[in-house]
C-alpha cells in the first residue's frame, strides 16, 4: 500500500493514525530528506512517541555528510519490505518524493554512478561550446536519450553520457522510463491537492518550526566537521537558512524564500503525482481514514486505474 500527497497534505498523520489503530502495519518513509540523522525539524519526521508505537523504516539512515541516491534508497526500501513481510506485517509506504515512489513501485532499473566520468564531462560542459559537443555526442551514442532532453539541460546531458560511457550501454536502455505507468502490485492512494489550505499550512508550519528551534538545528548541522552533503544542503528550509548563516542573507528574507520554495515544490509534487493513472484519489466527500483503512481489509479494494503508456 502506498499513500502519496504533497508536502503539508496531512499524509503522515493519516498514515500513523491508521497504522496505530490496526497494529499490523509498519510505515516506510519515502522522503529524500528524512533519511538524514539530525535533520529533524523541517523534515517533519515522526516523533519519538510515534516511532515507539508504530515501526518506521528509512528514517535516520545516513549522516548528513553522505549523498542519498535513488539507487541507495531503493535498496533500503527493498530490504525494509522484506523485513516487514518476514514479520507477517503489512507495509504502508508514505511520502512525497515522486521519483523514490516510482523506484519502489515500479522497481526501476537504475543505472550506477561513475564519478570520474561525470567529473570529466562536467568540466567539458563548462568550457565554451562544451555543452553543444556533449549533446552531439549523446545524439550519436544514444539518440533516444538525446531526444528526451533539451540541448541546454547540462545536468541531464552529463548524466546520460556518464551512464552511457561508464556502463557501456545506452542510458535509455535502463527500464521503461518514467513516462510509462505499467501494472504494479502496489495499491496507491493519493490525497488531493488543495492549494489554499496547503499554502496556509506550509507558512504556519514553517513559522512553528522556527519557534521550535529550526535555526539552531541548521546552525549545529553547518558547524559539523564533516559538513553537509550536496543533497542535504538542498533540503527545503535548510538551504535558505544556510544562506542566512553562511552568506548573510537577512533572516526574514530566508524565511520568506523557504516558504515560497516549499509552496512551489508542493505544486511540482502535485503535477508529478496526478500524471499517474494508477493512483486512486480520495474524493471530496470521502473520509481519508476510511479509504486508507478500508484498502487493508480483506475482500475490499479501491478502484484500480488502468495503466497507460
Amino acid at each position: 500500500m502506498v499513500l502519496v500527497g504533497t508536502t503539508a497534505s496531512g499524509k503522515s498523520d493519516l498514515a500513523f493514525g491508521v497504522a496505530s489503530a490496526r497494529g499490523d502495519v509498519e510505515i516506510v518513509s519515502v522522503d529524500s530528506m528524512s533519511v538524514y540523522r539530525g535533520m529533524d525539524i523541517a523534515t517533519a519526521k515522526p516523533s519519538a512517541r510515534q516511532r515507539a508505537i508504530v515501526r518506521h523504516h528509512l528514517v535516520d539512515l545516513l549522516d548528513p555528510s553522505e549523498e542519498c541516491t535513488v539507487a541507495r534508497f531503493q535498496a533500503g526500501a527493498r530490504s525494509a519490505l522484506r523485513e516487514i513481510e518476514r514479520r507477517g506485517s503489512r507495509a504502508l509506504l508514505v511520502g512525497g518524493t515522486g521519483l523514490y515512489v516510482r523506484a519502489v513501485v515500479d522497481e526501476l532499473s537504475l543505472p550506477g554512478r561513475y564519478p570520474e566520468v561525470a567529473a570529466r564531462l562536467e568540466q567539458e560542459a563548462g568550457e565554451p561550446g562544451g555543452l553543444g559537443r556533449l549533446y552531439a555526442r549523446l545524439g550519436s551514442s544514444d539518440p533516444v536519450a538525446a531526444a528526451r532532453v533539451t540541448p541546454q539541460n547540462a545536468r541531464r546531458i552529463v548524466r546520460a553520457l556518464e551512464v552511457t560511457i561508464g556502463s557501456g550501454r545506452p542510458f535509455s536502455s535502463f527500464g521503461p522510463g518514467l513516462r510509462r505507468y505499467p501494472p504494479t502490485r502496489f495499491v496507491q492512494i493519493g490525497l488531493p491537492f488543495d492549494p489554499v489550505r496547503v499554502d496556509a499550512e506550509i507558512e504556519a508550519r514553517f513559522l512553528a518550526w522556527m519557534e521550535g528551534g529550526l535555526l539552531e538545528e541548521v546552525r549545529a548541522l553547518a558547524g559539523r566537521p564533516a559538513g553537509l552533503s550536496r543533497t542535504a544542503r538542498q533540503a527545503l528550509g535548510y538551504r535558505e537558512l544556510l544562506a542566512h548563516l553562511e552568506e548573510g542573507v537577512p533572516l526574514e528574507v530566508a524565511v520568506a524564500s523557504a516558504i515560497q520554495r516549499t509552496r512551489t515544490f508542493a505544486r511540482r509534487q502535485w503535477a508529478w503525482f496526478r500524471r499517474d493513472p494508477r493512483i486512486v484519489w480520495v474524493g471530496e466527500e470521502e473520509d481519508p481514514i476510511e479509504v486508507l483503512a478500508g484498502a487493508f481489509e480483506p475482500g475490499r479494494s479501491v478502484h484500480e486505474a488502468e495503466a497507460r503508456d
